[in-house]
């Protein structure tokens, strides 16, 4: 089974090779200095992949200098006009998450991907004066979510072993952490229902 790094990475190129029109809602990529409020430079990776797409992050608050100001429960874009959305840590912030997906599969083209993380056993994480924290999401919640897209994959974020350290103290140790992915693919906790969150790579 591919850890949470690999279908990550996997599916970033698949997105970047194939697509052409990206809307990141949100900017949960953190690949760029000049929007969002943060920049990831373990993702740096992606910077070159730009060269060859029309990449455009999306957010309610202007403040972090989106390219498109707007709420993801009515977006300001066409039907079936998008190559790709991708929605990184957001679904847990909105008020409606079901209309939130309704609303990125009515502007995806047919045979458009939507790239989308949600988390499960995961700590409270609001913003003060951004977003507010609402939902978690287990697997069954994913399958009922996603019921309209034509193609489904989900992918585990850490198992068992790996959640449970990372929700304690021990977890900000990158070497505990490492250990704990190795614990949980020897035990195959990774295939269990006790995860941190859920990679989401749906097909419209």
């Amino acid at each position: 089974m591919k850890n949470k790094d690999d279908f990550f990475n996997d599916k970033i190129k698949k997105i970047f090779s194939e697509k052409k029109q990206i809307i990141d809602i949100g900017g949960g990529l953190r690949i760029k200095t000049d929007r969002g409020n943060r920049f990831d430079q373990s993702r740096a990776w992606i910077l070159p992949l730009l060269t060859r797409v029309d990449y455009k992050i999306l957010d309610p608050v202007a403040k972090f200098n989106p390219d498109i100001v707007g709420d993801i429960h009515n977006l300001p874009l066409a039907d079936n006009s998008v190559d790709v959305v991708i929605c990184l840590a957001v679904l847990e912030h909105v008020v409606n998450p079901f209309l939130a997906v309704k609303e990125m599969r009515r502007v995806l083209k047919p045979g458009g991907y939507c790239f989308v993380y949600v988390p499960f056993l995961f700590y409270y994480h609001a913003s003060l004066g951004y977003y507010q924290d609402y939902w978690r999401f287990t697997k069954d919640g994913v399958d009922l979510l996603f019921k309209d897209f034509t193609k489904l994959e989900t992918e585990s974020v850490r198992g068992a072993i790996g959640t449970w350290l990372k929700l304690s103290p021990l977890g900000r140790s990158i070497v505990i952490m490492k250990l704990a992915a190795i614990g949980d693919k020897m035990t195959g906790k990774i295939k269990s229902n006790q995860v941190s969150g859920y990679n989401i790579f749906a097909t419209k």
